[in-house]
């Protein structure tokens, strides 16, 4: 893998899950997990196994379908779950197992009642009993955030020896910092035996907002696998979302990182897992929200119209949006009226427009938003016909 390329570990099916409600069925995991391989995500986490009979069925025929993408399956430090998971990944084409424990002095007195020595032994010993069932071995240093940076670089330094081909770095509670959890990562990369030969990843949880510039420092400070979901949708505030991700990082070439994700199918994987999820994505939602590249005041509809990158950073054809849309409302300027007009058919002149324009907003006072049958009444009303351009 180039230095330079950064995986995405989508965690839909398995974090993603957990939100309230949102319970999937095999069927609908299937369908959602075929999408994912084919928008180019590196690895899908198919489910935790040992939870239920149907999550260890889920892992089953994830792993029978998916072509491309490694599938990964998540367990605790003990046995039990491993041996679950790796009996659910069997027919994965490529297998990835996904242990771990918390590692904060918060997890360890209150969640486990342990020391940090044992700790790290019962890290060391999963990992290796693992490793026995497949060679990739993600670890995961539960509430990574809040722990102390040399306990943590000791950590991995010993799941590495113990045959740990990813590290997952998790801001559990969604606490840190960008600049702290950058420097977390760093600290890592600079302190940790043995670091370079395997993969740091980001999973960032979105409690206070910032999941998505939190993995985007982790990679700009040496990770190289970013965990997240569609749609952002998790436990609690949510997780990463991966189509913000995805896109800051196409966005900005000077940052020389870049995925594997074919992006013009990020709207309709989004609305896919909205379907299925049951949850709505909220209209100003980065990159897929239905107002994404919608616009409604007169100033920026005017610059829009004339050159689309005035107010749009990308290309909506880009994420698979089919274009921009001018969104009618009592800001909108003569310009906006008079393009959406001319879309109707409708080439007014300047005097038409001026006369067309004070009643245009009489309409739009009273409404929230003005739709083209509208734009029919509001012309007609004006008794203006001649401008209609011939069919």
């Amino acid at each position: 893998m180039s230095k330079n390329r950064v995986q995405i570990f989508d965690t839909t099916l398995r974090d993603g899950e957990q939100v309230p409600g949102c319970k999937l069925n095999t069927d609908q995991k299937l369908v959602i997990a075929k999408q994912l391989d084919l928008l180019g995500v590196d690895v899908i986490e198919a489910g935790f196994p040992i939870s239920s009979p149907g999550d260890f069925n889920s892992v089953v025929e994830i792993s029978k379908l998916v072509k491309n993408a490694t599938v990964c399956g998540l367990t605790r430090a003990n046995k039990k779950d491993i041996d679950a998971a790796a009996a659910a990944l069997k027919y994965a084409k490529i297998p990835r197992i996904h242990t771990g424990i918390g590692t904060s002095e918060s997890h360890i007195k209150f969640k486990f009642n342990s020391t940090p020595e044992k700790i790290i032994e019962r890290a060391k010993d999963a990992v290796k009993y693992a490793k026995s069932f497949v060679e990739d071995i993600e670890f995961y240093a539960e509430d990574a955030g809040r722990t102390d940076n040399e306990f943590l670089a000791k950590v991995c330094e010993e799941v590495i020896k113990s045959g740990a081909t990813v590290l997952n770095i998790p801001d559990t509670t969604g606490y840190c910092l960008p600049e702290e959890y950058g420097a977390k990562i760093k600290y890592l990369k600079e302190n940790v035996k043995g670091i370079d030969n395997v993969i740091l990843s980001c999973h960032c949880h979105n409690d206070l907002g910032l999941a998505t510039a939190n993995s985007i420092a982790g990679v700009q400070n040496g990770a190289r696998q970013i965990e997240c979901t569609i749609n952002g949708i998790g436990e609690r505030a949510g997780n990463t979302a991966l189509e913000e991700v995805v896109m800051i990082l196409k966005q900005h070439p000077y940052l020389n990182l870049d995925t594997n994700i074919n992006t013009p199918m990020l709207y309709e994987t989004s609305q896919m897992v909205q379907h299925h999820m049951g949850i709505n994505v909220q209209p100003n939602k980065a990159v897929i929200g239905e107002n994404a590249f919608a616009h409604s005041s007169g100033i920026h509809q005017d610059g829009v119209i004339k050159n689309r990158e005035t107010y749009e950073i990308m290309d909506p054809a880009d994420v698979g949006v089919t274009e921009s849309s001018i969104v009618l409302t009592a800001r909108s300027g003569r310009a906006a009226l008079a393009y959406r007009a001319k879309n109707l058919g409708y080439e007014l002149t300047k005097i038409e427009l001026d006369t067309v324009y004070p009643e245009f907003l009489n309409y739009a006072d009273d409404k929230k938003e003005i739709e083209d049958v509208d734009i029919h009444q509001i012309i007609k009303k004006c008794n203006i016909f001649k401008s209609k351009i011939e069919a």
